[in-house]
């Protein structure tokens, strides 16, 4: 059985091929700059070197036209990209919705009801939901006769109670429009969570976390007994904390201001909010934590700024969820900056010792690849900290498959295959060992052994299990 699952933004379609039988990944790549101009394909395949495929795609359907002429070995002078013969090799497709409302507690076959649920929410997730419609639509036109799943980021936190996600606003607009905090990012958090536990050794139904899932969009998950009780992103992606471009939260009344200072109508005042501010709000012209970095040691201060601001909203979050959990069994990093922004993340964690909170400085600084789990908690800290790196595709490929064979149900009562002790990511254990062949220092970081046969010989002398 093989599966394509599809992670459809506003200008990018990422997409792996996983066979099911095998346990492999075949392929897996994006497709960038989808809309905009200049569209070009980046492709991986295990034993071949990334492949870059320049290829405009005006449309989402372009896009994933491209995609299955790549995996096809369809596109002239890049044959040997191909890994399938022929489109009957895939079995189902996976897709990422952000948004499912309240109606979806876990994945689902996609038929015409819930992909009209899915429209209905665009206004609730605008950077996120319309290009899942449109990718949605785009397969299911390109590959008709196979089931489509919808993964959906809200369905993890369908089992907050109603004082985390019920506002203070009148209750009439929860009951007539559906007001309320549904959380994003789920599909990640889920996956980070039931690893922790693996890696705590506990059940993840016992198991209690705090997980920062930190890219261009941001946000914190309290866990409590393995389900998620609270998550700063609310109604939509906007609230909580400091993004790329979104503003995270701030009084609502500023809004109401700067609309009649400007002359701004409320869509104009929703896209600053969600395009324009954040990190690139602050800094003026980056959204890039890599350029906020490199301009903060070059004197900019307005990025410094950003970057200090970004992560005190990160330790207040950590402090508030601690305080509603009561007890931490591990905080968790995981996301493209979460995973590699070794300085945004001892800077969010500085001063928490008394919480026991307490990192390693050299582990923490050790822990940037997007292929391997650390543990960068200092010897002494009564708090694991842990740097995950997710695994969407993971999940969307064993909700699909799980489905088809009938035995699918919401996470509390069933177990996915990476909830097992000795679970790899064959192909980002290789990944990895490439990389220690350049960082083997980095092996001390690691929060479980490596397989003995790929570890390079240069990692040996750190690898504290030997």
């Amino acid at each position: 059985m093989k599966i394509l699952t599809l992670n459809c933004g506003s200008s990018s379609v990422k997409y792996m091929l996983y066979d099911w039988k095998g346990q492999k990944t075949l392929a897996r790549g994006i497709v960038e700059r989808v809309t905009v101009g200049g569209s070009f394909c980046r492709h991986e395949k295990p034993g071949m070197e990334e492949a870059i495929i320049e290829h405009e795609c005006p449309d989402h359907k372009e896009a994933i036209r491209l995609v299955i002429d790549v995996l096809l070995g369809k596109c002239p002078g890049y044959e040997n990209c191909g890994v399938i013969s022929s489109l009957d090799e895939i079995d189902a497709v996976g897709h990422r919705v952000v948004h499912g409302g309240e109606k979806f507690t876990k994945s689902v076959v996609i038929n015409e009801e819930a992909l009209k649920t899915f429209e209905e929410l665009c206004d609730l997730a605008p950077l996120h939901n319309p290009p899942n419609v449109l990718g949605i639509k785009a397969a299911m036109s390109l590959l008709p006769n196979v089931p489509h799943v919808a993964v959906m980021d809200t369905a993890w936190h369908q089992t907050m109670k109603p004082p985390q996600y019920i506002y203070a606003v009148p209750y009439e607009w929860y009951e007539k429009y559906g007001i309320r905090r549904y959380g994003f990012h789920g599909t990640s958090l889920l996956y980070v969570a039931k690893r922790a536990a693996v890696l705590l050794g506990k059940d993840p139904l016992e198991t209690n976390l705090i997980s920062l899932h930190v890219g261009n969009g941001v946000s914190a998950n309290a866990v409590k007994n393995g389900v998620s009780f609270d998550t700063s992103m609310g109604f939509t992606p906007l609230e909580g904390l400091v993004m790329g471009t979104r503003a995270g939260d701030h009084d609502s009344a500023i809004d109401h201001y700067v609309m009649e200072k400007e002359g701004l109508s409320p869509k104009e005042i929703n896209a600053i909010l969600n395009k324009k501010s954040g990190i690139l709000g602050i800094t003026g012209k980056y959204v890039d934590r890599r350029d906020v970095l490199k301009a903060m040691k070059e004197g900019d201060e307005r990025a410094k700024l950003a970057f200090e601001i970004e992560c005190y909203r990160l330790k207040k979050y950590i402090g508030a969820y601690y305080a509603a959990l009561g007890r931490v069994d591990a905080l968790v990093w995981t996301a493209g900056v979460g995973e590699m922004g070794a300085e945004i993340r001892a800077k969010a964690m500085e001063g928490l010792e008394e919480l026991g909170i307490k990192f390693d400085p050299e582990k923490n600084e050790l822990a940037r690849s997007r292929n391997a789990e650390f543990d960068i908690s200092a010897p002494d800290s009564k708090v694991k900290i842990f740097v995950i790196p997710t695994d969407e595709e993971r999940v969307f490929v064993e909700d699909v498959v799980a489905l088809l064979e009938g035995r699918y149900d919401i996470h509390t009562r069933f177990k996915y295959t990476f909830e097992e002790p000795g679970y790899r990511n064959r192909m980002r254990d290789l990944e990895f060992s490439k990389e220690l062949k350049k960082r083997p220092e980095m092996a001390k970081a690691l929060a479980r052994p490596f397989p003995d046969e790929l570890l390079p010989e240069e990692a040996r002398p750190y690898a504290w299990w030997l």
